[in-house]
């Protein structure tokens, strides 16, 4: 992938590398109150609401020809969203790679996102379309963005820091979002006292999330330096370079198997979190002050939780913790199926189980495939993580969707994501995580 790699230097080099650092971390800050305000908590029911204004009289709305029952509008669209960031990605990491001028590409992304995002003030009425293509533009940008993000991880820390920071970006991503939320909950709960109606209230809160992504890039996008590239040969396009990947790994057949894995039970993850707010207004009758302290309750034990399973992981190691952790999801979703209508209390207790394997499951996902990555194709593979991980993460929608328009009943849509986490443990528990450590090259932990 032509990534440098960054060693010890110089106190100058590391003085600026401190720099690049800090203004890393505000990459997170700036984009994450999109996934937090805008994709989990208000655009799933107000979008639905206002294509059940657009739709028919038997509930369909009719984008292109095609009759999609109101309901699963927002789930679709979703999924079109990551299948375009699919075709998307490959391409402009290609690019990035070797012309090394990520900066350019990763501000045509950040805006492109932070202004569709904004432009989701002018959704009201029976504008479904309008809100269905800026969702697309908005959720392909910010995964163009983050795969950018991400790749500047090894260029500007040496391997021995690169926990922390990362680490610091993803707290740094979780605080804005936080505050983010407590912001848009004042503004949602008061929208009388500052003479708004409801609609414009949430207007306000899904545009305003576009104007903070939009103000915070900046400063990533003055602190963060370009690198030269450095690729041999013949420059593939993006597509051919993700063939090219994903036949080395064909080489490490467990790496892949586990790989598989992953993006099963994390598509059922990401689409939790996607629809679980549509789940409680739509189904539990829950209204939007509820499901915004749900997130913020979230957000905030994500952390904790994190840090638990990573204390768990030293004890009986990452694979075990993790198994362990998708037997906790298929609990919490099943007990999300007999949740009552109208009881706050209960979404919380969800909302709390989910916050504690979340943040856990993924970072020690992360950290156990790093093992399994050969010696000097660290970049290489992680940028297929990525894009793998986008790739899956349209089926979870699609499976949610298409549950309900056969089914009419979020209760089944939202219990049909638990095969997502069966499949995706009985596929992690038969990898010899040991002998695919060993395959690759690495050194066996202790505890894994």
């Amino acid at each position: 992938m032509g990534i440098d790699t960054v060693r010890a230097g110089a106190p100058e080099e590391t003085a600026g590398l401190r720099r690049e650092q800090r203004g890393w971390y505000m990459y997170d800050w700036a984009c994450s109150v999109y996934s937090t305000s805008v994709l989990t908590v208000f655009l799933g029911p107000y979008l639905t609401a206002v294509a059940r204004h657009a739709a028919d009289a038997d509930g369909y709305v009719h984008p292109l020809g095609v009759p999609v029952r109101a309901g699963s509008f927002f789930a679709y669209t979703v999924s079109l969203s990551v299948i375009v960031a699919v075709l998307v990605m490959p391409l402009v990491g290609s690019l990035a790679d070797r012309t090394g001028r990520k900066k350019p590409l990763l501000a045509a992304a950040a805006y492109t996102g932070a202004a569709a995002t904004t432009g989701m003030f002018f959704l009201d009425g029976d504008r479904y379309l309008l809100g269905g293509l800026l969702l697309v533009v908005a959720n392909a940008a910010q995964s163009v963005g983050m795969m950018l993000y991400n790749s500047y991880l090894p260029q500007i820390a040496p391997p021995a820091e690169r926990d922390a920071v990362s680490s610091r970006g993803w707290a740094f991503g979780y605080a804005a979002g936080s505050l983010m939320l407590v912001a848009n909950l004042v503004l949602y709960s008061a929208h009388d006292s500052f003479g708004l109606s409801q609609t414009a209230a949430v207007r306000v809160c899904l545009a305003s999330a576009g104007l903070w992504w939009g103000a915070f890039a900046l400063i990533p996008l003055r602190r963060l330096r370009d690198r030269h590239a450095r690729v041999e040969g013949a420059a593939p396009t993006g597509l051919r370079q993700l063939a090219a990947t994903v036949k080395d790994m064909r080489r490490h057949p467990r790496t892949l198997a586990f790989l598989l894995a992953y993006l099963v039970y994390n598509d059922g993850i990401q689409t939790v979190i996607t629809q679980a707010s549509v789940y409680g207004s739509e189904e539990l009758g829950l209204g939007q002050s509820t499901l915004i302290g749900a997130v913020l309750l979230v957000q905030v034990l994500a952390v904790a939780g994190a840090l638990a399973m990573g204390r768990l992981a030293r004890v009986h190691g990452a694979q075990r913790t993790i198994l362990g952790s998708l037997v906790a999801w298929t609990l919490t979703l099943a007990a999300g199926y007999f949740l009552p209508a109208g009881a706050p209390v209960f979404f919380y207790v969800l909302a709390a189980a989910i916050g504690l394997v979340l943040g856990g499951s993924q970072a020690l996902s992360r950290s156990l495939f790093s093992h399994l990555v050969p010696s000097g194709k660290e970049a290489e593979y992680f940028a297929a993580y990525e894009l793998s991980d986008r790739g899956m993460s349209w089926l979870g929608p699609l499976l949610f969707g298409v549950t309900y328009q056969l089914t009419g009943s979020y209760r089944s849509a939202i219990v049909s994501l638990v095969a997502f986490f069966v499949i995706g443990f009985v596929l992690l528990a038969r990898v010899p995580v040991r002998r695919a450590i060993d395959e690759a090259g690495n050194q066996v932990p202790e505890r894994i």
